[in-house]
């Protein structure tokens, strides 16, 4: 996977922003966790108790296990985070998360992290496109 898998991708959308890493995988990143590696195959970490299903209804469990439910859009909303799951006619794909300016952060398969201004850009035949908004209200930093 790279960079010129994702042809909507340009240097006026995205930027790298971490090098690249086979420590974690995007669903990872996108919980915030960059020690495993999150997929239901027996192999990948998943929360316990968990169907190991590659569908969208146990990405929502798996989410779930971090208070994230799912909402109707991408737009910002004041005092949540929010996560983008992109589908392909396969299942599940690829997950970003958005950042508090409204961009969102990806991990590219075994590949960079990447901010990218718009969930489009990644649209592809490899990832899908986002079927599903995630969200949960923000956690309180001290």
């Amino acid at each position: 996977m790279a960079i010129s898998d994702f042809p909507n991708l340009s240097p006026d959308n995205h930027r790298i922003t971490s090098p690249k890493s086979s420590d974690y995988n995007c669903i990872a990143w996108a919980a915030e966790d960059q020690e495993n590696w999150w997929w239901p195959h027996e192999d990948g970490y998943w929360p316990e108790g968990l169907p190991r299903e590659e569908n969208l209804g146990a990405f929502i469990q798996a989410y779930g296990t971090l208070g994230y439910s799912p909402c109707l859009d991408s737009a910002m909303e004041e005092g949540f985070e929010k996560v983008a799951i992109y589908a392909n006619a396969d299942g599940p794909t690829h997950a970003a998360r958005q950042l508090p300016d409204g961009h969102w952060t990806s991990k590219l398969g075994p590949d960079e992290d990447i901010s990218h201004a718009i969930l489009g850009a990644l649209d592809s035949q490899l990832y899908g496109h986002t079927v599903l908004f995630l969200k949960r209200a923000k956690r309180r930093t001290q």
